[in-house]
């Protein structure tokens, strides 16, 4: 008894006392210039507060009481051990009040007091490629007819007994943009394409053919002929024709992040399904430059049951070729229960091409491409034509062949055997795709009526030969396992493809931008469709937004081509890209301004569509230059100005906003009233001027999950709640103090410049600018950081760098010379703390940010490199370095597309160029004391060629070609504003394995830092009558942590281009690393983490819930809206929702 009473006086302590928190938000507003007007409108805003956090309250308490039934479950209170326990869950579950504006506070985070059960260890597997690198010689021997492997030898006799049963595979590989854009390619060459393989198939049902581009058939589908579309579905249904994979491209696996290469495959296998009512069941990519276990997990939650891949590293293939290891069962590196494998074939040669997919010679293998006949475009390298297949030739030509399939099925583990026949955008005529057919028509008749050479050849479908291939081994669960990637990639000698990583940064980067931008615009379109349709305003609101949603995913999914975002295409091709980027980002922000206004209005029925309400933070005027930001317009008559802030992540929000505003002297007026601390500072229009009329402004903001929360500014004198920065300046001669507005420029002194939010300073020299050194002020421990810039010069001997390939001279050498002193802007005040250095070709700002101790913002370096190689950098790339006093050695981090992270070894056995890494989202070194973690907002090449050290190629300029089919080199170079954070962390515990390990994770405060820096708040201004808008918008109580939000979709009707009514949610459960200190310096508001509590009612409100497959078009599972979820660590599910 005297036990619950104990319980029961803490809940009624917390219950009461976040009552009481509540109450006192209901007091009159601080500012006594809040205009009477507003006070009714505040009060009920404030109300819908309250009733929100007594909602809130009453799930606390039911998790109050469950934790304390469990607890009681465990036994005795008075033994000590349980006494902590008990501590632990009242920690757990309490909810602290608003933390003063004090960035120094400790707290025990509740992420480091609850961890879950995540894997740390690799899972088991038979091919670890890990061990294979660290095995591999990459000594490059000849290998005769096959260079880059080894000699294969058969005979007649070692088949007795046996049949070779062989699948041609024919294809054609139609790039959506490279040397030609999208639409050149389609007129010029795939719709004729298509055309072709619908009727060729069409005359004989034996006929095979795949198709991988949903982008390219829809397209083709809105020109064809009704009978090429009848047609076209009959040859689908009946198994002739094959859609393989089924994404809107076949995406880059180097440069993406895993919500675009999910979001392009949805869009793809949604039109695929809508169109022929049909879901692929095998995996192509043929083409991306290296692969990564991130499609392959996409692939299996979508429920793919093979796939195929086709460029990694040369002496990889060679490697696995000899164990027969090239089909293997693709496994996660954290899965322990091997749920996630899934069935891969590796091609074991050069290339897709038909000389290189018959067999080991591609002399050989040449000659059996009859799209190379006399009297057709092309021709073999090996100056032996092909023949046309006549009686009298048909035997030799049909054994030659033969002998060929029989060598190449030896590096594979079963008699079945996959060769595909086709490459880049062939079939073009009816000619061609007749030679192919009835030329190997008559060498399968030949062998196929020849029992004694112990072969059966056919035509097939890639999933045939799957499903032939798994029957004849037993089932794949015979197929060895392997976990790793394939990265980085070498197709010969020491040819590195790691340049992509970089190139074109300035598209990358807008990647990025668009991608945040659909994501936010799908969340709030979604969260609004209901409201618009309960006041029935459904027609003018969706209508016209809904399709700039379509194109936009479209577009973006467009550019995840493995010629888009890697930087690899045209420059006409590349303008094409951007502009379709830039458009998409502009619609993107008209939907979300528009549902914004949906989502604030008290009464929807007067939403105007034609009116706009909101102003756009930016606006993007060409595809190839930064936006123009918008300037919040502040009148001196005191008025208020409304800016509507929106946050896209799925917990509260707590940061540091930055806004341009027309006045230095303002005041900051937050939705309950309040005025807000703030800081303005001085817009630089060249090295020493400042713009006229602008200013950047500062405040900390909080913001709901998925909400909205409007905040007021207005001009006043001398306002106490408002800081100018102090600014000064160093290395300009002859510099004297200087005053403009209300600021004063000083000359800088002597000496370091130090960066103080409270809790990290920042020590930066004066005379270069760059850091030298972070100190944590919690724990007293002071961490070298020197950063600088270095540039990498290509060779200029026989290859040379492109867009494709870094093929560097040497080691990198400094960006400019120890003694140059650039201008150094040093601009400080109690909510921001930067410098800006400005040097040949890079300016460079390192701000630090004061937090309120509820969000992770305060503890990285914010870093923005506005790079600019256009003068005096031809054949060179630019690197920004941290040297550190971490012992890394030759290990380090880097993520897979922003889902994992895949540990990195630096070999000396390798050149500079192989060890560098894609870097889609972040890196990290560390030791048994310190992690240092450099997150980035735009993907980009990255490496750790010394112990403590990471580097990144930010841009590079090359003036030719690298002999890999662009034709051109990379000098369309743009100023790109690349932006990165830099966290050093501590391990709670001093452990010498922490570099060890094979498996590693983020820590809870990378991951936010990450989704923050990918997707920043959004503002809205307004200069309308904002009197019949509701100051805030709360649509849901925050999800756990550690689980992300990665889409609120959506989804399209079957028969218009409508929204239907069901909303497609998709969730990850990150994996996060539990033993870093970061976690006590903030208290993120939002539900504890728990492996099975999370249920669909504990945040969204819907009427119906169901189950489904990553790719949303497999049958759904109905779940109860508190049935557990079951979300695991680093599992990602997809759910369809009917919104209420």
């Amino acid at each position: 008894m005297f036990r619950k009473k104990q319980l029961l006086f803490f809940g009624g302590c917390l219950f009461f006392g976040s009552i009481w928190l509540m109450i006192s938000q209901l007091e009159t507003p601080a500012s006594d210039h809040i205009l009477k007007a507003d006070q009714s409108h505040l009060i009920g805003d404030k109300l819908k507060v309250m009733e929100k956090d007594l909602e809130t309250n009453k799930k606390l308490m039911n998790e109050i009481q469950n934790d304390v039934s469990d607890f009681l479950k465990q036994g005795n209170v008075h033994d000590p051990d349980q006494r902590n326990s008990l501590k632990n869950v009242i920690r757990i579950t309490e909810r602290k009040p608003v933390l003063p504006q004090n960035p120094s506070t400790f707290n025990n985070s509740r992420m480091n007091d609850v961890c879950l059960n995540i894997p740390y260890k690799v899972t088991s597997s038979d091919v670890n490629m890990i061990n294979v690198y660290k095995q591999l010689p990459f000594d490059d021997q000849d290998g005769g007819v096959w260079k880059q492997g080894f000699d294969i030898q058969t005979s007649d006799s070692e088949w007795n007994g046996k049949q070779l049963k062989v699948f041609v595979v024919p294809h054609s590989h139609n790039d959506p943009g490279w040397i030609k854009t999208l639409d050149k390619y389609f007129y010029d060459q795939t719709q004729h394409i298509l055309n072709t393989v619908v009727d060729s198939l069409m005359e004989d049902s034996n006929r095979r053919f795949i198709w991988a581009e949903m982008s390219y058939l829809s397209m083709w589908w809105d020109i064809a002929t009704p009978q090429r579309k009848e047609n076209a579905k009959k040859l689908v249904n009946n198994g002739q024709l094959e859609i393989v994979t089924g994404g809107w491209v076949m995406n880059d696996e180097a440069n993406t992040h895993y919500s675009e290469m999910i979001d392009q495959m949805i869009e793809g296998n949604d039109w695929l399904y809508r169109t022929f009512g049909v879901i692929p069941r095998s995996g192509w990519a043929i083409d991306p430059f290296g692969h990564s276990p991130t499609m392959t997990y996409i692939l299996k939650k979508m429920k793919f049951e093979n796939m195929l891949i086709q460029r990694t590293h040369y002496a990889v293939k060679k490697q696995l070729a000899k164990q027969q290891s090239l089909e293997f069962r693709w496994r996660q590196a954290w899965d322990s229960d091997t749920h996630t494998d899934m069935t891969c074939h590796m091609m074991p040669f050069y290339s897709y091409d038909v000389p290189h997919t018959c067999g080991p010679d591609p002399k050989i293998c040449c000659q059996f491409d009859f799209a190379r006949l006399p009297g057709f475009r092309l021709t073999c390298p090996w100056r032996v034509p092909p023949v046309a297949i006549e009686n009298h030739n048909v035997e030799a030509r049909s054994k030659m062949l033969l002998d060929q399939y029989r060598k190449k099925s030896k590096l594979f583990r079963t008699n079945t055997l996959l060769v595909i026949l086709g490459d880049d955008f062939r079939y073009t005529q009816k000619a061609e795709a007749d030679a192919q057919f009835n030329n190997y028509n008559k060498i399968f008749s030949y062998v196929n009526s020849h029992p004694e050479l112990n072969a059966k050849l056919q035509f097939g479908t890639l999933s045939e030969y799957f499903d032939a291939m798994k029957t004849e081994i037993g089932g794949e669960n015979k197929l060895p396992a392997l976990t790793g990637d394939f990265f980085t990639y070498a197709d010969r000698e020491d040819h590195y493809w790691s340049g992509y990583y970089t190139s074109r940064p300035y598209h990358k980067m807008q990647d990025r931008v668009l991608a945040a931008h659909l994501r936010a615009a799908e969340v709030i379109f979604s969260l609004a469709l209901p409201v618009a349709k309960k006041a029935g305003e459904t027609k003018k609101f969706s209508e016209s937004l809904y399709p700039l949603l379509i194109h936009a995913r479209r577009n973006l999914g467009l550019f995840q081509h493995h010629d888009g975002i890697t930087g690899t295409a045209k420059d006409v091709v590349v303008v094409d890209y951007g502009t379709r980027l830039m458009r998409s980002l502009m619609d993107c922000k008209k939907v979300i301004v528009k549902s914004a206004e949906i989502l604030l209005l008290r009464d929807v029925s007067k939403y105007d569509e034609n009116f706009n309400l909101f102003e756009f933070d930016e606006v993007y005027s060409q595809q190839s230059s930064p936006p123009s930001p918008n300037v919040v317009n502040i009148p001196e008559s005191q008025k208020f100005v409304p800016v509507v802030l929106y946050n896209s992540l799925a917990y509260e929000r707590s940061g540091v906003v930055r806004l341009i505003v027309s006045s230095s002297e303002v005041e900051v007026t937050s939705s309950t009233g309040d005025v807000i601390p703030s800081q303005t500072s001085i817009v630089w229009s060249s090295q020493s001027n400042p713009a006229p009329n602008k200013f950047e402004l500062y405040f900390n903001a909080v913001i709901p999950p998925l909400g909205l929360t409007t905040y007021k500014i207005r001009t006043i004198s001398d306002s106490a709640h408002n800081t100018p920065s102090k600014v000064e300046i160093f290395n300009q001669p002859g510099s004297e103090v200087k005053s403009h507005d209300i600021f004063t420029i000083k000359p800088g002194q002597v000496g370091d410049i130090h960066l103080d939010n409270g809790h990290i300073i920042a020590t930066v020299s004066s005379q270069s600018g760059y850091l030298q050194s972070v100190a944590n002020k919690q724990n007293g421990i002071k961490t070298k950081a020197n950063l600088n810039f270095v540039s990498y010069t290509s060779r200029m001997s026989k290859d040379k760098s492109g867009a494709y390939l870094f093929l560097p001279a040497g080691d990198a050498t400094p960006h400019v010379s120890a003694d140059h002193r650039p201008l150094i802007r040093h601009i400080s005040g109690p909510i921001m703390s930067e410098v800006q250095v400005l040097l040949p070709n890079v300016m460079h700002r390192l701000t630090v940010y004061a937090g309120d101790g509820r969000g992770p913002q305060h503890l990285g370096l914010h870093v923005i490199n506005t790079v600019d190689v256009r003068s005096g950098y031809d054949n060179k790339e630019i690197a920004m370095r941290v040297t550190s006093d971490i012992t890394s050695d030759s290990r380090f981090y880097s993520d897979l597309n922003g889902f994992q992270t895949q540990a990195r070894t630096t070999y000396s056995k390798l050149p500079i160029q192989a060890n560098f890494y894609p870097m889609p989202a972040m890196a990290f070194i560390q030791d048994g004391k310190t992690r240092l973690t450099l997150l980035t907002g735009q993907p980009l090449g990255v490496a750790s060629l010394r112990s403590g050290q990471l580097e990144v190629i930010m841009d590079r300029r090359l003036m030719q070609d690298d002999n890999r089919g662009l034709g051109q080199g990379v000098t369309d170079n743009v100023p790109t504003p690349e932006s990165f954070v830099i966290m050093i962390e501590q391990w709670d515990k001093h452990d010498v394995t922490k570099n060890d390990a094979k498996l590693s994770y983020p820590s809870m405060a990378a991951h936010m830092l990450s989704w923050q820096l990918l997707h920043p708040v959004r503002s809205m201004t307004s200069s309308a009558d904002v009197s019949n808008l509701q100051s805030t918008h709360v649509p849901l109580t925050s999800l756990p942590c550690d689980v992300f939000l990665l889409n609120l979709r959506t989804m399209h009707d079957v028969t218009r281009p409508l929204p239907s009514d069901e909303t497609a949610l998709l969730l990850h459960r990150v994996g996060y690393e539990c033993d870093l200190d970061s976690g006590k310096y903030f208290q993120a508001k939002c539900a504890t983490p728990r492996d099975n509590n999370l249920t669909m009612e504990s945040f969204f409100t819907s009427q119906s819930v169901c189950e489904t497959s990553l790719s949303l078009q497999h049958q759904c599972k109905s779940i109860t809206r508190n049935e557990k979820l079951n979300l695991k660590t680093m599992d990602i599910k997809a759910y369809k929702l009917k919104m209420t």
